[in-house]
């Protein structure tokens, strides 16, 4: 049965002037998990990457580990949600005040303001359209997968516990709580089958385990 491998990106860079650039810590996460790829037998036929920065980074160090070419692809409907708008609507100067020991607390409540639904006309992408986004992006992979065999998506922590609650509940029932766990390069594996796609591991991240600098979730 063909596998999807869904991966979050590697740490990026909190607080620099662009967050979306790898940190020293993203790069190295990125070239461990394609090494374990390796040494693993896992080579997906096709590598499909979100449309920002730290997919593009992070899909080259897992490229760079893994040690052999494999076919890319962009897909913008993987991109994760915009989580600094979704703040600065919230609080407005989120960006200029938050301090990392604020910002989990602050995410959890602006996010919850944005599920609710009760605010969509005062978001770019309201959660229902992110909702509808990802949902697309899985049709759309789950085609690659039935041309091509084991396909690796780079995404974001918000896709990926969006598609895993959607495949596990039917709704986005379980979105926040799976969104609030996610790992840095974490691998969620889900099965093609006769019945559609089927959630079978989430968060997978036993190749960052054993050095304590690698497990991140920021």
């Amino acid at each position: 049965m063909p596998r999807l491998l869904l991966i979050r990106h590697g740490q990026a860079s909190f607080g620099a002037d662009d967050y979306d650039a790898l940190s020293a810590i993203g790069h190295e996460q990125a070239r461990t998990l394609g090494r374990s790829f390796a040494e693993r037998g896992i080579r997906p036929a096709v590598l499909v990457q979100g449309a920002m920065r730290r997919h593009a980074e992070t899909a080259a160090g897992l490229l760079d580990g893994l040690k052999e070419p494999v076919e890319t692809v962009t897909d913008p409907d993987w991109n994760e949600f915009d989580f600094h708008h979704v703040l600065e609507i919230h609080q407005p100067d989120a960006r200029s005040s938050i301090t990392p020991w604020d910002f989990q607390r602050l995410f959890e409540v602006a996010t919850a303001r944005w599920a609710s639904g009760e605010h969509d006309t005062e978001y770019a992408e309201s959660f229902a359209a992110f909702q509808d986004r990802v949902t697309t992006a899985l049709a759309s992979t789950r085609k690659l997968m039935s041309e091509h065999g084991d396909v690796a998506v780079l995404t974001s922590g918000g896709p990926i516990a969006m598609a895993a609650s959607l495949l596990t509940t039917g709704s986005s029932t379980g979105w926040a709580a799976l969104n609030r766990v996610s790992v840095n390069t974490g691998v969620t594996k889900v099965i093609a089958g006769s019945r559609g796609l089927s959630l079978s591991t989430f968060n997978e991240h036993t190749h960052v385990e054993a050095d304590p600098r690698l497990l991140t979730y920021r």
